[in-house]
C-alpha cells in the first residue's frame, strides 16, 4: 500500500470537525486523545519508518462500521510519562486486538509502523488470496 506524500495539517490535529482531515500520527502521539473519539483510523501505513502515518479520528463508532483490514489505534496516558497504545484489527467477522504496547515515549509512531505495515500487507495478501480461491471455485464448477 502506497502512501500519498502530504504536508502536515494546517489545522490543530485537536480540531474533529472535519472527520475526513487526514491528520499526521506523529503530530498526535504526546497527546492524549480527544473524549468525543474512539481512535485514530491509519489510512495507509507507507514503507519506511521515516514516512508519515496519516490518520483520520474515528468518533465512537461501532467496531461493524470499519472496514475489514482497517487499523484502529487509541491511546492514552500512561502510569509513567508516556503513552499506552492499543491497536484494533477489523476482520470481516469481528474486530481482534492486534497489539498492545505501554507506556511509550515520545515519537512512538516509528515503534508500531513495523507491526502495521506487516499486518497491513498480510491481511491485503490473505485478501487476494481468498479471492483468487473463490474465482477458482467457481471456475470449477461451471
Amino acid at each position: 500500500m502506497t502512501c500519498p506524500s502530504r504536508t502536515r495539517p494546517a489545522a490543530s490535529p485537536f480540531n474533529s470537525s472535519g472527520s475526513s482531515q487526514h491528520l499526521l500520527l506523529s503530530d498526535l502521539v504526546h497527546h492524549p486523545m480527544p473524549p468525543s473519539v474512539r481512535g485514530a483510523l491509519l489510512r495507509c501505513v507507507p514503507p519506511h519508518p521515516t514516512q508519515p502515518i496519516h490518520t483520520v479520528w474515528i468518533p465512537g463508532v461501532e467496531p461493524e462500521r470499519l472496514h475489514p483490514g482497517s487499523i484502529l489505534l487509541s491511546w492514552e496516558p500512561s502510569l509513567g510519562d508516556g503513552m499506552d497504545v492499543t491497536a484494533h484489527l477489523r476482520l470481516a467477522s469481528a474486530e481482534v486486538l492486534l497489539a498492545n504496547w505501554p507506556d511509550l515515549h515520545g515519537d512512538w509512531s516509528a515503534v508500531v509502523h513495523p507491526t502495521l505495515h506487516e499486518v497491513i500487507g498480510l491481511h491485503t495478501a490473505l485478501s487476494v488470496a481468498t479471492d483468487a480461491l473463490h474465482l477458482a471455485n467457481r471456475l470449477a464448477t461451471r
